[in-house]
């Protein structure tokens, strides 16, 4: 309690000053004191939590918010800075601090802190917090980051690239490291060309050529025509023929070798050379492309970045894709847009082609499916697709091209341009090459369906279901593919059949569960009338019932999962289905997850209002977990 009286005579004084200034009134002040003292009672506990603090803290920061908008409003004259001009953002920091002596180890907070400190126009401060951080924090990419954006907000380039050089040393596998070094190298040279614009400094040309054209005037105003009427020759000698480099053509070429982004190129080369990883070039890449440099800069820097993406991942898909996309913009049109596609698909084909790997030819399919929705023109998508085909050829069991080949045929069909049924028995004929792919499964049931309408599909999905290994990562949703079509009178039949079918085996636990919480996403359907068309929502009474029978049939035949009884009791909580439904799922959700479970149902009785039945449920579990779970949910809404 002595740490509180402290803190509250410490208020005295800027508390007087504000009621002078009259930007708050009495009344307010005993109010601010109260709440205050209710802050500091809370952190002086045995156990202070960082909530407190920061609670605290945007109380102190609201109240300066609210002091500065009244001093505006009362538009005083200018006068020498008082005590409650800064005493508000000083106690803010001071929170800070008692916070960070508790929770050295979070980095967040101090990342809060130095935020608020920013915003505030600290800037000595900010210095001081960053060093302090980073001492306790050395491997903390984003420390370094914000340490190094402050240093070039406030115009210290040096101190920041001695930043992020430092970041680099003990974090060199951090890709934002990376990025941040090159884009402030960028921002660098950036500033020197506006410099030496403003300046009239020019790269291309020496101070030494500009003094060589004075001279050179002068020598021919001094000179004296010989009889025949030409020009003395000056006497040469072997040293005349070397080219002596002057101070000036060194600086020239110096700041030549700046503006072609000598030092953007060797921080990329080190980047590469310390982490010759996928995801790296694409950060640079993309950091590169939309970084507002000249023209030629840019393109010299993309050059360089591809040239090491071909020396350092010269068979990865997606640095493939990388370069090839490359050749093709969204800005191109007419001759230049084929021969750039031409170009890039060429170039893909035959990477694709020398290549055996499903990820190549996967990402070769992506490129075609993507440029054939772009082009407008019906011979570039007929050369896409028979590029396609080609490839193919050669690759007769790639599950990526094959089903791409489907959905390009079955576009082709919607637009009028091939027969239906010919491309219905080529994906026929390509699902019996590759029976254990879901994705060309897939393929072709997206066919059958836009081509012959749902009555078609049932047969192709059935078979679909049994080709598929239950093994494969894409079985559930091969599964589950026909449901989504389905009315909603007829989905919980179906639901049902196949739920049964997935008892069968073992195997099928992902499958089975997948089904289940299709199903109960299907309970909480709103119905449809007989015409199929129009939803309509039923009576409460009909929800329960659907319900009930659902939850009843769950647990007699089904093996439903911790994450099944989760979703069903958020979706029935928002139907509004009744306690006595939520309440026998929660009995059978507790039986696989007590913590969730009874965490979940005593929040939902405490917003009903039964805050005591809330808390037996919590004490009856005996569980610590649920407990602490409990008093922090009742600490946050307070």
């Amino acid at each position: 309690m002595e740490r509180v009286q402290f803190q509250q005579e410490q208020m005295l004084d800027e508390l007087k000053d504000l009621v002078e200034k009259k930007i708050f009134t009495v009344k307010e002040t005993k109010q601010i004191i109260k709440q205050r003292t209710a802050f500091e009672n809370t952190l002086v506990r045995r156990v202070a939590k960082k909530s407190d603090f920061l609670r605290y803290a945007q109380y102190e920061m609201n109240l300066e918010l609210l002091r500065r908008k009244r001093l505006a409003r009362l538009n005083l004259p200018p006068a020498p800075a008082t005590v409650s001009d800064y005493a508000l953002v000083r106690r803010q920091f001071q929170i800070f601090e008692r916070a960070l002596k508790r929770f050295k180890s979070d980095v967040g907070l101090w990342i809060q802190y130095i935020q608020v400190a920013q915003k505030e126009g600290a800037r000595s401060l900010v210095g001081r917090i960053t060093a302090r951080a980073l001492q306790l924090h050395p491997n903390t990419p984003s420390l370094y980051i914000l340490a190094a954006t402050h240093e070039l907000n406030h115009l210290s380039p040096s101190t920041a690239r001695s930043l992020l050089q430092r970041g680099i040393r003990l974090n060199p596998e951090s890709i934002e490291m990376w990025k941040e070094y090159v884009k402030m190298e960028l921002g660098f040279i950036e500033s020197l060309r506006r410099r030496w614009d403003v300046l009239g400094i020019d790269e291309t040309q020496t101070r030494n050529d500009k003094g060589k054209e004075k001279e050179k005037e002068q020598m021919f105003d001094l000179e004296v025509v010989d009889e025949d009427g030409d020009l003395p020759m000056a006497p040469t000698t072997d040293e005349d023929t070397v080219p002596v480099v002057s101070e000036g053509q060194e600086g020239a070429a110096a700041r030549k070798e700046i503006m072609s982004g000598v030092i953007v190129k060797a921080a990329i080369s080190s980047a590469v050379q310390a982490m010759p990883k996928i995801e790296l070039f694409e950060a640079l890449n993309e950091l590169i492309t939309g970084y507002p440099s000249p023209p030629e800069l840019r393109e010299s820097l993309i050059l360089h970045l591809d040239e090491l993406l071909c020396s350092s991942l010269p068979d990865h898909p997606r640095g493939i894709q990388l370069i090839c996309g490359r050749m093709v913009s969204s800005g191109m049109a007419g001759e230049q847009l084929i021969n750039g596609i031409k170009a890039a698909n060429a170039k893909f084909l035959s990477r694709a082609s020398s290549s055996k790997k499903e990820e190549t030819l996967q990402a070769y399919s992506h490129f075609v499916w993507e440029q054939y929705h772009m082009v407008p023109d019906d011979a570039l998508k007929l050369y896409l697709v028979t590029s396609l085909q080609s490839l193919i050829h050669a690759q007769k069991k790639s599950p990526s091209l094959l089903s791409t080949h489907i959905k390009l045929l079955t576009v082709a069909v919607q637009r009028g341009a091939l027969d239906g049924e010919k491309v219905l028995n080529t994906a026929k004929k390509y699902t019996s090459k590759v029976p254990e792919a879901a994705c060309v499964w897939l393929a072709r049931l997206e066919g059958v369906l836009k081509l012959r309408g749902r009555e078609g599909t049932e047969e192709v999905w059935a078979e679909a279901r049994r080709s598929v290994p239950v093994s494969h990562e894409d079985a559930p949703t091969v599964w589950t593919w026909g449901l989504a079509f389905l009315p909603q009178e007829h989905k919980r039949k179906v639901h049902e059949e196949l739920l049964r079918e997935s008892m069968r085996d073992s195997a099928l636990q992902d499958v089975h569960e997948a089904l289940l919480l299709s199903y109960v996403s299907s309970m909480s359907a709103p119905e449809t009338d007989p015409t199929g068309v129009e939803p309509r929502l039923g009576n409460a009474a009909s929800r329960t019932e659907t319900w009930k029978d659902g939850v009843r049939h769950m647990q007699r035949t089904c093996h439903p999962t911790r994450k099944v009884w989760q979703k069903a009791f958020m979706l029935s909580k928002q139907g509004a289905v009744g306690e006595a439904v939520l309440r026998e799922i929660y009995e059978s959700w507790r039986r696989v997850d007590e913590i969730d479970a009874t965490v979940e149902w005593a929040q939902y009785l405490s917003e009903k209002g039964e805050g005591k039945e809330a808390m037996q449920v919590v004490l009856r579990s005996k569980n610590s977990t649920v407990e602490e779970r409990w008093a922090q949910l009742m600490e946050e809404k307070a």
